[in-house]
This record gives C-alpha cells, structure tokens and sequence, in this order.
C-alpha cells in the first residue's frame, strides 16, 4: 500500500493545474456520452441525404453501442499497456478523427464504419476520465471528484437530443459530428500538457497478451449488444441472425469466463467480483443505467409520437430534469465526505426515483402538457442524483489498489449494458402492451353500441362538411376512431412502463441492507491502474 501512497501523492494536483485537468476530463466525459444520444434526432435527415434504408440508419447507433461497451473492460488493461496519459490522448484523437470522418461519409456505410471508430476512441473516455479526475484530488476530497464526474455522466444523456434537434433543425446533421472537433483537439492538447500517468510495472510482450481473451470479449459484448439493439425491431427470436447472435453470447461469456479464469494475464480480472459489495453494486449500476437511459428514451418518444411535439422540444423537456440533478453533485458528494451513509442515501433515491415514475404513471394522457410534467421530472433529477454518486462509491468501498480499478471498470459496462437493456425491453413492451391495451379497448367499442354510432355519425358529417362523400367520409369516420383507440393503448402502455419501472427500483430497496459500507475512506487514486 506504501506503493500506492506514493502513487496517489505523485498525481494529487493543486490550485490551476487541477482545475484544468478537471475541465478536460469532464468535458471528454460529455463529449462521448452526449454522442451516445445526438444522434438519435437526425436519423431522418441521415435516411433522406445518405439514401439509406430505417434499418440501414439504425446501425449508426448500433456500431457505437458496440464498439463502446467492448472497450469499457478493456480500459484498465489498456492504461497499464500504454501509460494512461498516452491512452487518453489516443483516444480523444481517435474520437476526434472519427467525428470529422463521420461528418464527411458519403454513404451510410462509411458512417456506420467511422461510427464504429469513434465508439472505440469514446469508450476509453469515460472510465479513464473518472479516474483522472479522482487522482487529481487529494483523499478527502475525492467525494467532491466523483460528484464532478457524476454531473457529466447523468446530464450527458439528456443534453444530446434537444442539442442534435437544434443542429439539425437550424444547420445540417453533419454539424452534430463537426461541434467535436474543435473540443477534441482542445482536449487533446490540455491532456498531453496536464494530466499525469501512474508509474506501471512491466508491459506484457504481444506473446502474454490475452488475444483470446479479446476475442471471447468481443464475441460476447458485441452479439449481446447487436441483439439488444435489433432484437425488436427483427422480432427476436423469430428471426436467425438473432437467434445465432443469441447463441454466441452465451458461448461467448461462457469462453471468456474459463479464458479469464485460468490465464495468467487475463484482460479482465473476474476475481475482483469475489467483492460482495461489487457485485450488488454492479446489479445497482445495471438498474441506474436501466431507469436513467430508460427514461430518456420513453420521455421523449412519448412527447413526440403521442403529443405531436418536435424533436428539440421533446429534448428541452429534459434539461430541468438533469440541472437538478447537476445542482445536487457538489452537496452529494458533501454528504459523501461528512459520513452520511452512502446505503441511506441510495434507498432514498430509489424511493424518490419510484415516486417519479408513480407520479408520471398517473398524469399521462393523450393532453398531457410541459406544465403537468415538470416537477415529475425534477424529482427524477433529485433521485438521480442520489443515486449515481453513492452507489459506485459503495460498489467500490471494500476494494483496494488495482481493484479498485478494476472493479470500476464493471460498474461501468454494467451502467451502459443496464441502459441497452432498458432501451431494447421498454421499445418491446410498448408494441406488446399497446397491442393488449388494444384488444382490450376494441373490445367494450362495439359497432352496435350507441353511443360508438353516433361517435362515427358525427365523425362522418364532419368530414362530409369537408366535401368528402358519404362513403368516404364513413371509411374516414372509422379510421378516426380507429386511430383515437390507438392512441389510447398506447398512452396507456406508457403508463404501464412506468410502474413496473418504479416497482423495479422500489424492489432494490430492501438489497441496499446487503451492503456493508467499508470502515476506511476509499483510495479512489488507485482506480484503473
């Protein structure tokens, strides 16, 4: 530990130089998470200019979400290969290139491929960002770093798509890609003049490498995401590629774990999920990345498909939502410091999430406003926020040294994994409980009833007032209620989400007692060595 010590003193900044290096970190923490999501409101734009197909476009999310959550557990080996200073830098390049590649493809293929790039160079920046950041502070103060780096990870997301839905609105889609540039080559320079690297020992030869290892890993985290991703869309199971996909994840995990577990140089030390602690953590940052990525999705596809709003406005809704949670970071970590146990304070952001989700299940309506919406969203901020920072301080407490680092790197891929997970159920259950709430409503609407006649009789005479004749305006009647039943399954599917969202985070409650919060103050100066 006297080695560690060491470390930790050497990297420990003051005054300026901290400041510097906390911006930059931050700033190549928002950077890659807000392109995890920009995209997503000028996927049109991408079809109609790139000539492409809606499945076609899709894999311009997909690519990204793969070639991120394959490097995510790769990070702490990489660091120790290449220096961490050296590694960072390399990946905001990478990043940055990518980004100005991505802006000029020609077609959707070489966007897909750039897109695939820039997730490998962005998947290094979020976890080698937290631990920079960490470093630079000294051991008392290292609540306030994690809350720092919380404020860029949970506000990422939500700022992404009302940024790309201004972009696209008032410039072109390329522009979304084009904004990194500037930003990377910044942060790129502050890097390599700043920040510092821990000393490692001996580098491996390419001969000790874990290449199987890597490829078991590859295997695995990029079928397993390339089916969350599809699995919808292609019907799951009723389709073979996702069938096969199916079948080489589990065989995929199954080699990597005999791989890590017998190798001299495993790639991902498995051993560290020994931890107790790390393993309910990583179950707790699983259901963080479910209920935070989960909700950025559901909200705005709701107020854009059921309300009518437009893809800026969708997004701006949001942004109150993740300034709360911002406000919360530095009084979070505060508390952090001060000893309030990290154990009360998730099960309190479990309740307050729960309550969002209830309050939401209960004022959705096919009228629902901005104004009904508000303070819903708040409280989802004030929950967020105790949840984000406890809850990987906690997973990592009774882990030391390069452990700890390692240990962080699973929290990490378990957060983007919960959220991949969250998007792909929440997209499967909307289609099946409209179709049920569907059913269900057609059912009591009979066309004998009398009061669906004249709900169609005074549908038809205002059509008929349009000009349209009779049997036109009796089909057009028809397909007007037809579609008023829709819409109400379907709202009524939103509303189905969100309890079963906040029963899931009311059932975690009672496993936060599992944890037992470690007696000393964790080392976070160790993490991802």
């Amino acid at each position: 530990m006297a080695g560690a010590a060491t470390v930790s003193d050497d990297l420990v900044e003051y005054g300026f130089r901290r400041v510097i290096i906390t911006i930059t970190a931050v700033l190549c923490a928002l950077l890659e998470i807000v392109d995890t999501t920009i995209v997503n409101v000028a996927l049109n734009e991408m079809r109609g200019s790139l000539g492409a197909t809606l499945t076609d476009v899709a894999w311009v999310i997909t690519a990204y979400a793969i070639a991120n959550v394959i490097v995510i557990p790769m990070t702490s080996w990489l660091s120790q290969q290449f220096g961490r200073r050296n590694y960072f830098a390399a990946s905001i390049i990478i990043f940055t290139v990518a980004s100005f590649a991505c802006g000029n493809a020609d077609n959707i293929w070489e966007l897909v491929t750039f897109r695939f790039i820039q997730g490998m160079g962005g998947g290094a920046l979020l976890v080698t960002a937290q631990t920079i950041i960490t470093e630079s502070y000294p051991a008392e103060k290292r609540g306030i770093a994690q809350a720092i780096y919380g404020m860029g990870v949970i506000v990422g997301p939500t700022l992404g798509p009302p940024l790309g839905g201004y972009l696209v609105d008032n410039y072109s889609w390329p522009l979304i890609f084009y904004i990194n540039v500037p930003l990377g080559i910044i942060a790129t320079v502050l890097t390599l003049i700043y920040v510092k690297s821990p000393k490692y020992g001996e580098k491996l030869s390419a001969d000790k490498v874990d290449w199987w290892g890597i490829i078991f890993l590859i295997a695995f985290i990029g079928s397993l995401q390339f089916v969350l991703e599809h699995g919808q869309q292609d019907d799951w199971f009723e389709d073979p590629l996702i069938v096969g996909l199916s079948v080489l994840t589990v065989f995929g995990l199954l080699a990597f774990i005999w791989r890590e577990s017998v190798y001299e140089h495993p790639i991902v030390n498995l051993k560290v999920l020994n931890d107790s602690n790390l393993r309910i953590g990583t179950i707790m940052c699983f259901i963080l990345g479910f209920g935070l990525y989960g909700s950025t999705f559901v909200i705005p596809i709701y107020t854009q498909s059921i309300l009518g709003w437009t893809a800026l406005d969708a997004g701006m809704l949001l942004i109150p939502s993740s300034l709360m949670t911002a406000f919360m970071m530095p009084f979070i970590g505060q508390m952090i410091q001060k000893g309030v146990k990290k154990t009360y304070m998730v099960a309190t952001g479990f309740s307050i999430f729960f309550g969002f989700t209830f309050w939401m299940y209960s004022i959705m309506t096919p009228d629902t406003g901005a104004e009904h919406m508000f303070w819903p969203l708040i409280l989802r901020g004030m929950g967020l926020g105790l949840l984000f920072v406890p809850i990987t301080t906690m997973a990592l407490s009774t882990l030391k040294g390069k452990s700890i680092g390692e240990g962080a790197a699973f929290t990490g891929m378990m957060r983007q994994l919960g959220g991949s997970f969250g998007i792909a159920l929440i997209s499967t259950f909307i289609t099946r409980f409209t179709q049920s709430h569907r059913v269900n409503l057609v059912s009591h609407e009979q066309v004998t009833d009398y009061a669906v006649q004249q709900r169609v009789h005074q549908l038809q005479q205002g059509f008929m007032a349009k000009g349209f004749s009779s049997s036109e305006a009796l089909s057009k009647a028809y397909a007007a209620l037809e579609g008023g039943v829709l819409k109400q399954a379907t709202v009524l599917s939103y509303m189905d989400i969100f309890l079963y969202l906040g029963i899931l985070f009311l059932i975690c409650i009672p496993f936060i007692l599992l944890v037992k919060e470690g007696k000393e103050k964790i080392n976070m100066a160790d993490a991802m060595h």
